[in-house]
C-alpha cells in the first residue's frame, strides 16, 4: 500500500516536471516566434510616428510662444531632418545589438519632446528658436533607430514577404498620429499643451517594456504554410482598424462626444491594437504539434540545399554572372520559354568550357542588381539616384502638406485640426498596407518591376494637389485622403524595392539614406516655398510690410503672429508640387525600364 502511494507520488511529481518543461520550453518558442516580433514591432511602430503629430503640436508652439509661420516652418525642417537623417542608426544596426538601437531612440524621444514640454509650459525660461530645434531634432530623431530596429529585424524574419511586412510595419507607423490623438482625447488632459508631454513619454515607455522582445530570430526557418492566413488576418485587422478610426473621427466631427463615450472609443480601439498578439499565441501554444512536424518536412530541402561547398556555389554565381554578359541583345524578346532553354544552353557551355580550362571567367568588378550593395556602391549605381530624387519630389510634396496641415485648416477656417490630422494618418496607413499588398501582388503576379506602383501613387499625389490648387469644393478632404494614400504608400514600396535591388546585408544604412530625400524635399517646399508664399499673403492681407531680412533664428518673438486665411494661401505651393509630382512620375518608369530584366529573373516563371 505504502508502495503504491509513494509510486504514485513519484509519477505525479515526474508529470508536473515534464509539465514545468513543457511550458518552459513553449515560452521559449514563443519568445523566439518571428510572429511575435512581427506584432510587437507593430506595437512599437504605433507609437513610433510622432513626426506626423506635428500638425497637431505646431499650432500649440505658435501661439505659445508667438512664431509666425516661417518659424514654425524652421521647427518643422528640424523635425523632418531628426526624422530623416538616420546614418547613426544604420550603421549602429551593424555593431549593436536591437535592444541598444530601440534604448537610444526612446533616450532620444524623452528628452528632446519632454524639453520642448518645459518650454511650452513656462517651467524654463525662453529660450532662442534654435533651440527649440535641436530639441524637436533629437527627439523626432529616435523614431529612425525605432524604425531601423523594427525594419531590419522584421524583412530578416521575413526574406520572403518583404511587401506585406513592410506595408504593414510603415503603415502602423503612419496610424500613430490617430492612435495617440485617440489616447490623448480619452485621457482628457487639462491643456493642449500636454499632447507634448504624451509624445515624450507614451512612445519611450512601450519601446522600453518590447525592446529585448524585437530582434532576428532565424525567421527564414520558421516559414509555414500557415503563413498566408497569418498575413490575411493581420490584413483584416488593418482595414477594421482604419475603417474604426474613419467612423470614430466622422462621429466626433458631427455629433458633440461625451468623454464616457470617448474612453470606450478608445479602449476598442486599443483591443483591436493588441489584437494580433493572438497569431504567435496560437501557432506556438496550441498549434505547436503541426508546427514540429511542418518544420521537420520543411528541413529536407535546406539540408539538401546546404550540401554544395561554398566554394563551388560561389563559382556556379560567378558562372551565372557570366551568362548574363554573353548572352545576345535579341534574346530578351524571345518567348519566356524559348529563351530559358537558350540560357541553360549558354550556362552549359560556360560550365564545361570553365571546367576544361577554355574560358578564364571574370571576375565581378562589383555587385550586381539583386546582390548586396554597400552603401557606397549603390551610391553610385543610376537606379538608386533615380530611386531617391524622385523621392524628393514626391514625398517631399507629401511631407510638405503633413507638416503645413494644421496652418492649411486654419486657413480654410476650421478650428479643430485634430480631425484632419487623424484622418491623413488613416489614410496614410491604408497608403502603406495597401503599397505593400499591391506592390507584391504586381510582382508575384506579373514579375513586374516593383517601382511601377510608385509611378503609380505618384500621379495620384498630383490628382490631389492640383484639385486643391484649383480650390474646388471640399479641397481638404480630397488632399488628406489622395496624398496620406500616396505619401504612405511611397514607404512601403519603396524600402522592398531597395532590398530587392540592393539586397540585405547594408539594408539598414540604404533604407535610411532614402529617408533623407522626403526632409531635402520638405526643406526646399515647406521651408523656403511655400512658408514664403504664405507669409507673404498674410502680410498682404493684414496689410503691412514684410519683415526685414534678419536670421529666422535670432528674430525676436513677435507679439502676435500673423495668419493667412483662404485657399490662395496654399493654392500656388500645391500648383508647383503637382507638377513635380509628375517629374517624380518620369524618373520612376525610367527605373522601371531599367530593372525589367531583374524582376523577371527574380520573379519569372521558368515554365512557359
Amino acid at each position: 500500500m505504502l508502495t503504491t502511494v509513494n509510486q504514485s507520488k513519484r509519477k505525479m511529481c515526474k508529470d508536473k516536471r515534464r509539465m514545468i518543461n513543457l511550458l518552459y520550453e513553449r515560452f521559449r518558442a514563443f519568445v523566439s516566434n518571428r510572429w511575435l516580433v512581427f506584432v510587437c514591432a507593430m506595437w512599437v511602430q504605433s507609437c513610433a510616428g510622432i513626426g506626423y503629430l506635428f500638425g497637431s503640436i505646431s499650432p500649440v508652439i505658435k501661439s505659445a510662444m508667438g512664431y509666425n509661420q516661417r518659424q514654425v516652418a524652421m521647427l518643422g525642417v528640424a523635425k523632418d531632418l531628426g526624422d530623416s537623417i538616420g546614418f547613426v542608426a544604420g550603421a549602429l544596426c551593424e555593431v549593436l545589438p536591437i535592444w541598444a538601437l530601440l534604448l537610444i531612440g526612446a533616450i532620444q524621444n524623452f528628452v528632446g519632446y519632454g524639453l520642448v514640454w518645459l518650454i511650452i509650459i513656462n517651467k524654463l525660461p525662453s529660450l532662442p528658436l534654435w533651440v527649440l530645434c535641436v530639441a524637436v531634432f533629437v527627439g523626432t530623431n529616435g523614431e529612425t533607430y525605432f524604425n531601423t530596429a523594427a525594419l531590419v529585424s522584421c524583412v530578416q524574419n521575413f526574406p520572403k514577404s518583404r511587401g506585406p511586412v513592410v506595408g504593414i510595419l510603415k503603415g502602423f507607423a503612419g496610424l500613430s498620429g490617430a492612435i495617440l490623438t485617440q489616447i490623448y482625447t480619452m485621457i482628457n488632459f487639462p491643456n493642449e499643451a500636454s499632447l507634448i508631454f504624451m509624445v515624450a513619454v507614451g512612445p519611450s515607455m512601450v519601446v522600453i517594456a518590447l525592446m529585448f522582445i524585437i530582434r532576428p530570430v532565424g525567421g527564414h526557418k520558421q516559414v509555414r504554410p500557415s503563413d498566408n492566413s497569418s498575413f490575411l488576418f493581420v490584413y483584416s485587422i488593418c482595414l477594421i482598424l482604419a475603417a474604426y478610426l474613419l467612423g470614430v473621427l466622422i462621429l466626433e466631427d458631427l455629433v458633440d462626444v461625451n468623454q464616457t463615450l470617448v474612453t470606450v472609443f478608445a479602449v476598442v480601439l486599443i483591443i483591436l491594437v493588441l489584437l494580433p498578439i493572438t497569431i504567435p499565441i496560437l501557432l506556438v501554444f496550441f498549434f505547436q504539434q503541426r508546427y514540429q512536424v511542418q518544420e521537420s518536412l520543411l528541413s529536407e530541402p535546406d539540408k539538401q540545399e546546404g550540401g554544395k561547398s561554398g566554394q563551388e556555389q560561389d563559382r556556379n554565381e560567378v558562372l551565372l554572372s557570366e551568362v548574363e554578359d554573353e548572352k545576345p541583345a535579341e534574346m530578351e524578346s524571345l518567348p519566356a520559354s524559348e529563351r530559358q532553354k537558350r540560357i541553360a544552353h549558354l550556362q552549359a557551355k560556360l560550365f564545361q568550357a570553365a571546367a576544361e580550362g577554355a574560358v578564364r571567367v571574370k571576375p565581378k568588378k562589383g555587385p550586381r542588381r539583386g546582390e548586396d550593395f554597400t552603401l557606397m556602391q549603390a551610391l553610385i549605381k543610376a537606379d538608386f539616384l533615380l530611386m531617391f530624387f524622385s523621392l524628393i519630389l514626391a514625398s517631399g510634396s507629401g511631407l510638405t502638406v503633413i507638416d503645413n496641415l494644421g496652418q492649411i485648416c486654419q486657413s480654410l477656417g476650421y478650428t479643430d485640426t485634430n480631425i484632419f490630422v487623424s484622418m491623413i494618418s488613416i489614410w496614410n496607413f491604408l497608403g502603406r498596407v495597401g503599397g505593400g499588398y499591391f506592390s507584391e501582388a504586381i510582382i508575384r503576379k506579373f514579375a513586374y518591376p516593383r517601382p511601377v506602383a510608385m509611378a503609380v501613387v505618384q500621379v495620384i499625389m498630383a490628382v490631389g494637389l492640383f484639385y486643391y490648387a484649383m480650390g474646388w469644393p471640399g479641397e481638404i478632404y480630397v488632399v488628406s485622403i489622395l496624398i496620406g494614400l500616396g505619401y504612405g504608400a511611397h514607404w512601403a514600396i519603396v524600402p522592398a524595392a531597395a532590398s530587392e535591388l540592393f539586397g540585405l546585408k547594408s539594408f539598414g544604412a540604404l533604407y535610411n539614406f532614402l529617408t533623407l530625400s522626403s526632409t531635402a524635399g520638405s526643406l526646399i517646399f515647406s521651408g523656403i516655398i511655400g512658408s514664403g508664399i504664405y507669409d507673404y499673403y498674410a502680410e498682404k492681407q493684414a496689410g503691412i510690410q514684410k519683415l526685414n531680412s534678419e536670421s529666422v533664428l535670432t528674430m525676436p518673438i513677435r507679439e502676435e503672429s500673423l495668419t493667412c486665411m483662404g485657399t490662395i494661401c496654399y493654392s500656388l505651393t500645391c500648383g508647383i508640387m503637382s507638377g513635380l509630382c509628375v517629374i517624380a512620375m518620369i524618373l520612376s518608369l525610367i527605373v522601371v525600364h531599367r530593372t525589367r530584366s531583374v524582376y523577371a529573373q527574380l520573379y519569372g516563371k521558368t515554365n512557359a
